[in-house]
């Protein structure tokens, strides 16, 4: 997927992981989440750890909070679409939102 400069867009992604069971550290799965970035012709920039962090709404008693990650990507219109498709089986991760920049 090449995307040329008219067709890159700027996004804040936040993805929240659900790292209950997994051996791999927080900072692995964030690297595996960059790779999948770039995997699609996006480019990361600046990725922050926000930290774990409490839902305002459990829904699972066993999952009351989760570890927030957010990235500066820049890529085609369709990135958000194609990122989500790609970890929708990954459990680790709970949840992604893309934001516009």
């Amino acid at each position: 997927m090449t995307t040329t400069k008219k067709d890159t867009r700027a996004y804040r992604a936040t993805a929240i992981l659900d790292l209950r069971g997994v051996t791999d550290a927080p900072e692995a799965v964030v690297d595996r989440l960059k790779d999948t970035f770039k995997g699609l012709g996006a480019k990361v920039g600046e990725v922050t750890n926000l930290g774990q962090r409490d839902f305002t709404r459990v829904i699972d008693r066993k999952f009351p909070a989760g570890i927030y990650v957010r990235f500066e990507v820049q890529g085609a219109a369709t990135l958000p679409v194609a990122f989500r498709e790609k970890v929708r089986l990954d459990r680790t991760v709970h949840r992604v939102l893309f934001q516009s920049r």
